[in-house]
This record gives structure tokens, C-alpha cells and sequence, in this order.
């Protein structure tokens, strides 16, 4: 029989006020807010029990997650505030939630996918569906008591992170800064009461080919126009090349559904993270008459490197990390970003400079990282030219994250 228990709060900035730190308990399951030092360590630790025996979930660092969770350490909760739930039967963790808002979110259009009133769940996991509902139900419980009335999810945490529920793809590992979770979870949130909203899908192609003749005459015109130059970033000019693409990006992304903007603090964060993966011959910029209006960033797959580390750097994964950011090797390669500045969109001369700025990359990835597969995304479900760029790639789709949400 389900019982109603009041969970111990501590005073800091995330966590509920008493009314909000309602516990709720199902039989033996009770959902608690994460408040202690040892509930942190149970919440980043959980994952490595309940995937233990999937080949495709990728460990990440355990630093990293808890960086993540960690205001002061993310500058996104410069802008945000979030509660964390663990959920337990007896002495053992059986499931984790994030309920959090960004209050950057709440200022954008409602037809773009944020908007007022919405908040978000995510960092979610579960043993089974019992867990998974009294889990989502906390956050949503958090999220009314803050005056939301939306939930958008999953999300973890920020929409440049890591957003949807991965759907179609689970027999194959994610690439960098890519999710992964049971697929068990989809009826879970489903049951819930949360529809469809948006789809992220990915696409992979083989690199180690030309790509059509046609994607091949659009480069070969392109590189006879004297307007157009391709270049690769300087990274000893490392923040003016950021402030560039970052530039191209607001304006680039700025009406896509779930546009959230990018703060300095955010940019200098993931800037300095992404640094000893950042190789200049990976990042293009396209300039047309001298003005930088387009950029595509390609990444060498981390995943391959710190998968086999099981979390932790010590006693000597640093090393075999370090040794393997100096010259990375690697299968795959992943285009996270790029974008065409929003006067152009929709032109013949964005889809040049999006095949030329691919199809230089693609020959340094082969030829100096020894990449072989190529990953692009993620692209929005209702994203024309990304998606048609992709299909004239030749591209398979081979990832589908969905996007649901909620009304309180």
C-alpha cells in the first residue's frame, strides 16, 4: 500500500523548501532529494550497476558527471536551478531524476519549443517502470511547486548537452557528447502522460569513399569561386576563433525549435573542455568575401578512448589518455555543430560551403586520423537542408532521440 513520508532536507541553493520535499514511497520504494555528499556519490554511481551487462553503454567520467551536477563547477546553473531525486527500496539506489529549469529557457518563444513555464527532467534512470514513475512524478511535483506548468524531457541538463530519450540505435555505442539509456524507458515516460514533441536524429556514412559526383562537381565549382574561402581554425587564436563560430551560431540556430542562447561563461566552460579535442584541420570556417559565414566542427569520438576506462582516470588512465589526445587514432568522427548564418539559409551557397567544409574534413580525418565512419548530428526531425544534406551524403540515419512533453 503506497504511503506519503517527508524526506530531510539541507539548506543550499538545490534544494526544495519543505513542501516541496514531499517523499514519495511505493510499498518499499521511497524517492528522496539528493542532499548529502553520499546521495551525490549514489547518484553518479548508479549507472555502472544498472548497465553493467550492456556492451553499448559508453562509462563517462565520473569527474565529468559530477561537474555537471554541480553548481559552481557548470556554468549553466548561472541561469538554472535543479533538484536531484534518488530513488531507493531498502539500503539500495534503484533510480536517479533531475527536475530543473533554466530560467534562459523561459524567456524564449513558445512556438520555439521552450518558452514560459516550462521545466525539465532528465538524468534519468530506472530498475523498472515503478521506479521510473514515482521518479518522474517527484520532479514534476518539484517543477509545479516553482509555478511550471510544461515539462520538456528528457533533457540532461542543458539542451547543448545531452537532450531526448534514445528511441532507435541502442545496438550500437553512442559517439562523444551523445546518450545512451535503457530502452525499457520509452513506455516508461510514455505511461507517464508525455507525447512526442520533437525527434534528434543522427546520421553515419562511410568516409573512407568519395562522396557522389554531384557533391564532388559542387565542390570542385566552389573552389573555383574567388567569393569563398575555406579555412581551418587557428587555435593559437583559440577565443577569437570561439567568439567567431559562436557568432555564426546564435545567428545560425536562433529560430530552432529548443534554442537556448550560449552565455560567455558557457562558451569559455565547454571551450576549455573541448580544447584537447579540438584539432585544426577538424574545424572549418567559411568565409564568403572575407566575411565568416558558416562553420562545421568535427570531433574525433573521446568514446573510443575513455570507454575502456571504466569511469576513472586513476591509477594510470590518464596516461593512456594523454598518449591518446596527442595523435588520436580512431574509427569515427562526429560533426556536432555547424551552422549557416541565417541569410544565406535556404540558398544554393549554403549547401556549397556545407559540402565543401565536409568534404575537406573528410579527407583529414582519413588521412591523418585514420577515421573511417562519419557521424553527423544531431539534426531536428523538421531541419529541410540538414536533412537533405544528408541524404545526399548518401547518409544512413542510424540514431533517433525523441523529445516529450507534459502539461502540469
Amino acid at each position: 500500500m503506497s504511503r506519503l513520508t517527508i524526506g530531510k532536507q539541507a539548506p543550499n541553493c538545490c534544494t526544495t523548501s519543505q513542501s516541496e520535499s514531499s517523499a514519495v514511497a511505493h510499498s518499499d520504494l521511497v524517492i528522496t532529494p539528493v542532499t548529502s555528499k553520499a546521495d551525490r556519490k549514489a547518484f553518479v554511481d548508479l549507472p555502472w550497476r544498472l548497465y553493467a551487462n550492456d556492451p553499448n553503454w559508453v562509462p563517462p567520467l565520473k569527474s565529468e558527471v559530477y561537474e555537471i551536477i554541480t553548481p559552481g563547477k557548470n556554468p549553466f546553473f548561472g541561469h538554472a536551478e535543479a533538484q536531484y531525486f534518488l530513488a531507493r527500496r531498502g539500503k539500495q539506489v534503484v533510480g536517479r531524476v533531475s527536475a530543473h529549469i533554466d530560467h534562459l529557457a523561459l524567456s524564449q518563444p513558445a512556438e520555439q519549443g521552450m518558452g514560459p513555464g516550462t521545466g525539465n527532467f532528465g538524468l534519468f534512470e530506472a530498475e523498472d517502470a515503478e521506479v521510473g514513475a514515482a521518479l518522474i512524478a517527484a520532479a514534476e511535483g518539484w517543477l509545479r511547486a516553482k509555478g511550471m506548468t510544461r515539462v520538456l524531457g528528457p533533457i540532461s541538463l542543458s539542451i547543448w548537452e545531452e537532450p531526448g530519450l534514445l528511441i532507435e540505435g541502442h545496438d550500437h555505442p553512442p559517439t562523444v557528447m551523445m546518450g545512451h539509456n535503457s530502452p525499457a524507458y520509452q513506455s516508461v515516460i510514455e505511461g507517464a502522460g508525455y507525447r512526442p514533441v520533437k525527434q534528434l536524429k543522427t546520421y553515419e556514412l562511410d568516409i573512407t569513399q568519395q562522396f557522389p559526383p554531384l557533391i564532388q562537381r559542387i565542390v570542385a565549382s566552389g573552389e573555383k569561386n574567388a567569393r569563398i574561402r575555406i579555412r581551418k581554425v587557428d587555435k593559437s587564436k583559440f577565443e577569437a576563433e570561439a567568439a567567431i563560430i559562436l557568432g555564426i551560431l546564435n545567428d545560425a540556430w536562433g529560430k530552432n525549435w529548443g534554442f537556448v542562447p550560449i552565455t560567455d561563461a558557457e562558451v569559455a566552460h565547454t571551450g576549455k573542455k573541448l580544447k584537447p579535442i579540438v584539432f585544426e584541420d577538424l574545424i572549418m570556417i567559411a568565409e564568403l568575401d572575407g566575411e565568416p559565414v558558416a562553420f562545421m566542427m568535427t570531433l574525433p569520438d573521446l568514446n573510443e578512448a575513455i570507454k575502456p576506462l571504466n569511469g576513472s582516470l586513476l591509477p594510470f588512465g590518464w596516461v593512456k589518455l594523454l598518449r591518446w589526445l596527442r595523435k588520436p587514432q580512431c574509427r569515427t568522427m562526429r560533426v556536432p555543430l555547424m551552422g549557416v548564418v541565417q541569410r544565406l539559409q535556404s540558398s544554393r551557397m549554403a549547401s556549397q560551403l556545407a559540402f565543401m567544409m565536409i568534404e575537406y574534413i573528410r579527407r583529414n580525418a582519413t588521412a591523418h586520423y585514420g577515421a573511417t565512419r562519419g557521424e553527423i548530428g544531431w539534426v531536428l526531425d523538421d531541419n529541410q537542408g540538414m536533412n537533405a544534406i544528408a541524404d545526399a551524403l548518401q547518409s544512413q540515419m542510424n540514431k533517433v532521440y525523441q523529445i516529450y512533453e507534459k502539461d502540469l
